[in-house]
């Protein structure tokens, strides 16, 4: 028996299940999440995804209405833990990446727990592991589980929706190294299963608000600074910035791949003042130009090779200079 059908039998001999993923989501959390729960639905059996906090507005259009979140919810949330057998811990290799009030749930539960994930250095928290860091995404992954359990013939555009939206997402529509051969074999089946790869698309590339693009516009135009002799893009934007244009979830999310599309540019660095700290992203390109050590080292953060997420409790000002000066330590002259 594979791990995938264990898992297949945890699920089966489960009447509670809980599925959560990190905080700040995104595709790949939601994807995997809400693919996950299509197919423990299809196997006849019922869940509650948890999540700590809201996804960005632009993901709204896939169906979360079974989601709790912790920020709104949290009476439900620990009623679901409380009565969990089974739970499900994707897209997040440690238990802090769920925040304090779901982690102190996540360490008390007595259930068995499952961890599917593609991110480095996996703590070994979860009773049954799927750790692949060479694969695309976690969305990637549930595709696995369907398919290595023996239920490729479940798979529908109602599962695969999602989990198509997770692997667009998290391989920067399919630009980044970890975009393999299996991916787009993945892709594949995921087409024949009815996935309609173009809508997807469009919802989630042409959904801009005015304010949103005025932002990204304000960003590039007057917030971009290249330190050209290594190529890496830095943006910076306060609160006070970004009030003024109303800023949402999510508005600022493709800032750093915006950036980093510059001719040569090795990396791209955005930062915005959120709920009292820096809140940074990390792009580069290219396996010679890693940023998850720089965003461990020094932002408390950490993730890919080529996109990473930290923070910096330092003012704008301060973070901007801190970041300046740790660029020659980490890329090279040109």
């Amino acid at each position: 028996m594979n791990i995938y059908q264990q898992i297949e039998a945890e699920i089966k001999a489960a009447s509670n299940i809980v599925i959560t993923s990190h905080k700040s989501a995104d595709g790949d959390s939601i994807g995997s999440s809400l693919g996950l729960l299509r197919f423990i639905e299809k196997l006849g059996k019922t869940a509650r995804v948890c999540h700590p906090d809201p996804a960005p507005n632009f993901l709204y259009w896939l169906d979360t209405s079974a989601f709790l979140l912790m920020t709104e919810q949290p009476e439900e949330v620990a009623a679901a833990f409380a009565a969990a057998d089974l739970v499900f811990c994707l897209d997040y290799n440690a238990t802090n990446r769920i925040g304090p009030d779901m982690q102190a749930l996540l360490e008390a539960v007595t259930c068995k727990t499952v961890m599917i994930d593609h991110h480095l250095n996996p703590e070994a928290f979860p009773t049954l592991t799927v750790s692949e860091t060479t694969a695309s995404s976690t969305s990637e992954l549930i595709v696995e589980l369907i398919e290595q359990s023996g239920n490729g013939a479940l798979l529908d555009s109602e599962i695969g929706t999602p989990l198509y939206l997770g692997i667009l997402t998290d391989t920067g529509s399919f630009r980044f190294p970890s975009t393999k051969p299996r991916t787009h074999e993945i892709l594949a089946k995921l087409l024949t299963a009815g996935v309609e790869h173009h809508l997807v698309h469009e919802v989630l590339c042409d959904n801009n608000t005015a304010s949103r693009l005025r932002l990204q516009g304000y960003a590039l135009c007057e917030k971009l600074e290249i330190m050209e002799d290594y190529m890496v893009a830095i943006i910076s934007l306060s609160k006070e910035e970004l009030a003024k244009y109303n800023y949402q979830k999510g508005d600022t999310d493709n800032l750093a791949n915006q950036a980093l599309s510059i001719k040569g540019m090795k990396a791209a660095i955005v930062f915005t003042e959120r709920d009292g700290i820096m809140k940074m992203s990390f792009r580069s390109k290219g396996v010679e130009n890693p940023v998850n050590v720089l965003a461990a080292e020094h932002f408390n953060g950490g993730g890919h090779a080529n996109a990473s997420g930290g923070m910096s409790e330092l003012s704008v000002t301060e973070t901007v200079e801190k970041i300046k000066g740790l660029i020659p330590a980490y890329f090279s002259i040109q």
